[in-house]
């Protein structure tokens, strides 16, 4: 299942509706357009801590999930920390994956409106 999770996000980077890096993210989820944060579980605990509270703060699914090369390598990127959903769509999809999954996302913010 793990493996379907990362081929989803392949999917929805080539729709154009992922954005990745901590900047880049932190931008996007400051302006509103980020339905879901996904947080790589290798990821720093600053950077867990940093996205943990801005997601919490706006209101914004976060999950922690995969590891930093695998992030990158679906998103056609390097190795990425943070990965934001900007479609609704799937940023459900990916979650209700992510719950599936047996070693699957943690939940941390539930939003209003997804």
């Amino acid at each position: 299942m793990t493996n379907k999770v990362y081929s989803f996000l392949g999917l929805a980077t080539k729709a154009g509706k992922v954005v990745s890096g901590d900047e880049t993210c932190e931008r996007a989820i400051k302006s509103g357009k980020v339905f879901l944060t996904l947080i790589a579980r290798d990821a720093s605990e600053n950077t867990k801590k940093k996205f943990s509270d801005i997601c919490s703060y706006r209101k914004v699914e976060l999950r922690f999930f995969g590891e930093k090369e695998m992030l990158g390598r679906y998103t056609g990127k390097e190795i990425r920390s943070v990965i934001c959903i900007l479609e609704q769509g799937f940023a459900k999809r990916l979650m209700e994956m992510l719950d599936e999954c047996e070693s699957g996302g943690v939940r941390i913010v539930e939003s209003q409106n997804i």
